[in-house]
Formats: C-alpha cells, sequence, structure tokens
C-alpha cells in the first residue's frame, strides 16, 4: 500500500518534506499548492508533481490520504481545518498553532472528521535526545533537580528579508514559536508539563525587522518540582553557537549539545553514561542559516506507519498542543524592556 501525500506551501520546508515523501518506497506526492503561482509550478516541476490550481482543488482530489501543511505559522490552523473537513489526515509543521484555542479547533476537526492529525517535532529523534529519554523513563537518573536550557542561534538581516512573514507577529508569532519550540518540546518530552514562568524578553539587534524579542531568559519550575530556566537569542554574531539541554540529577549530570541537540558535551554518572551514540543527521541547511535538525526522512516514515496501524503516533497533537500552550504561557509572564 502505498500513502498518497499532498502538499500545502512549498518554500524550504515543503521541499524538505518532498524529498523524504518521494524517497519513501511506501508512499507518493501526489499533488502540491502555494499562493505563490511560479513557487507552486516550480515546486512541481522540480517534485515530478502536479500543482493544483487552488487549495480547494488540492483538498478535493480523492487520491490524497494526508496533507502536509508546510505554510505560514499563523496560516497553520486554517489550513488544518479546511483539509480535515475535506477528509484528509494532516501532517502539521511547528508550531502546531500560534494559540492554544486553534490547537483546540485543530483537534475537534481531527476528532469529527475521524482523521489523524500529525505534528513535527523531528528533534525527538536526535538519538543523544533517545538515549537520555530512555534513561529517565528507566528512572536511573533518580530525582531530577534541575534543567537548563540554552539556544543561542544567529538570524540575520537576509533572513527576515528574504522572507514575506518572518518576523511578522501575525504569520510568524515570535522567537520562541519559529526558533525554539523544538528545544520546548524536547524539555517538556524529557522532563513534563512547566508552570510559574517569570523572566524578562528584549530586541536586542534586529531592530524593526520584527515585531518581537529576539533575546530572552525565563525561569520556570517544572510540575515535578524540578527547577528550569531557558536562555535564548537570534543575535549571536555571524552564525549558530549552541542549541543545548543540561540535566542535573539524582544519579547524574549530561549536556545534550552540539549547535542542534546532537551530541552528548558533557557526562558524569552513577554507571550509566551514554554510548554508542549514532551518528545524528545534519541540520537542515538553508545557505545563509541552518535550522534544527534533519530528521524528518524518521518523521513521514512515523506517519506511513501509523497510517498503515503498524506504529503508534510519535509526535500526537494533544502535545503540540501542550507545547503552544507553554509558549503562550511564556509570553503572558514575562516582562518585555
Amino acid at each position: 500500500m502505498s500513502i498518497k501525500f499532498g502538499i500545502v506551501g512549498c518554500g524550504r520546508i515543503g521541499n524538505r518534506h518532498a524529498e523524504h515523501i518521494i524517497a519513501h518506497s511506501q508512499s507518493e506526492l501526489v499533488a502540491c499548492y502555494d499562493d505563490k503561482l511560479k513557487v507552486n509550478q516550480t515546486f512541481a516541476t522540480d517534485n515530478n508533481t502536479v500543482a493544483a490550481d487552488s487549495l480547494e482543488e488540492l483538498l478535493a482530489n480523492d487520491s490524497i490520504d494526508i496533507i502536509n501543511v508546510c505554510v505560514p505559522n499563523g496560516l497553520h490552523s486554517e489550513i488544518s481545518v479546511k483539509a480535515l473537513n475535506a477528509g484528509k489526515h494532516v501532517l502539521v509543521e511547528k508550531p502546531m498553532a500560534l494559540t492554544k484555542a486553534e490547537c483546540i479547533s485543530m483537534l475537534a476537526s481531527s476528532d469529527a472528521n475521524n482523521k489523524k492529525l500529525f505534528v513535527v517535532k523531528q528533534n525527538r529523534f536526535n538519538p543523544p535526545v533517545k538515549k537520555l529519554k530512555d534513561l529517565i523513563d528507566e528512572g536511573k537518573l533518580g530525582e531530577i533537580y534541575s534543567v537548563g536550557v540554552n539556544c543561542f542561534w544567529n538570524r540575520n538581516e537576509d533572513y527576515y528579508k528574504s522572507s514575506d512573514w518572518k518576523g511578522s507577529q501575525q504569520l510568524d508569532g515570535g522567537t520562541l514559536f519559529t526558533q525554539f519550540s523544538h528545544f520546548i518540546d524536547i524539555a517538556y518530552y524529557l522532563f513534563g508539563d512547566m508552570e510559574n514562568f517569570s523572566g524578562v524578553i528584549k530586541n536586542c539587534s534586529h531592530g524593526d525587522l520584527i515585531d518581537f524579542e529576539d533575546s530572552g531568559s525565563i525561569a520556570f519550575n517544572f510540575t515535578s518540582g524540578a527547577i528550569g530556566n531557558l536562555n535564548y537569542t537570534t543575535s549571536c554574531y555571524q552564525e549558530n553557537m549552541e542549541g543545548s539541554i543540561v540535566v542535573f540529577a539524582e544519579n547524574g549530570t549530561i549536556k545534550i549539545g552540539g549547535k542542534y541537540l546532537n551530541a552528548i558535551e558533557f557526562q558524569k554518572t552513577n554507571g550509566f553514561d551514554i554510548e554508542n551514540i549514532t551518528t545524528s543527521a545534519p541540520a537542515n541547511n538553508y545557505g545563509f542559516y541552518q535550522g534544527s535538525m534533519s530528521n524528518h526522512d524518521k518523521l513521514i516514515n512515523n506517519v506511513i506507519q501509523a497510517l498503515e496501524g503498524n506504529q503508534d503516533i510519535l509526535t500526537t497533537a494533544s502535545e503540540g498542543m501542550k507545547v503552544v500552550e507553554i509558549i503562550e504561557n511564556m509570553y503572558k509572564s514575562v516582562r518585555r524592556i
């Protein structure tokens, strides 16, 4: 059986999805749609598929099983709901949406139409993350004392000027949504829900290129009792520096680092060091900047296997909504300076 995909949004991330759909032996890219005519046609030609003339035409295609939503953040909910109501399963890029209310609407449409809703969380497939998750689930770390999340990246003028939506409050949503929602997701995935946020955020270096902050420092606690902090910026000089999570626990200290949570940088444990880490996939490379790890092949495979009944969904919509809720609560709680 072949799972048949349609893609809405034919930019860089849409091409990333297409690459792995085409490469998989159990999937087929049937059609695409982008509201930019030239982009739509070029994408179709490059990926040997059909360019639909409208979103309605794409969603009316009875041969399509699932729609991959690769549009700007602020349109995720609207397009996903339309696709679900048209009887398609949906895989939506991160963040799931920009508000919890939008996520609730998406989940309601998924339930009403008995269609699956997947959310892109590809960093969960990073080998160091998976190994740390196993240690936590097995209880080897004991009590978790504190967790630090550091996200130090560069997003320059070209990054924003080359886009017609990045930097916009309405379509982008903010640095925590576009750049660092993956890191918040991993912290939630590993250590559970968060609460009691406080901190400061500031636009340090991007001026009127963006409608929101580029840097912040936020303290919180996990509902498990551990304390946490998030420090982030997109103002690193010229290039990305680090994306890391460090956990201090009863039986060990472990830092997952590199630039994209792709390496064990430090560990001291009570006899259960993480060893034999599989080499992580390279980061998504977009020319003048790099993004998070390129694990979309593993994500697409999970979507296919879940639709065929062979696997559980590894990145559920309810978890996607929780990450959006956490980010909303962070933004509501911090002081802008």
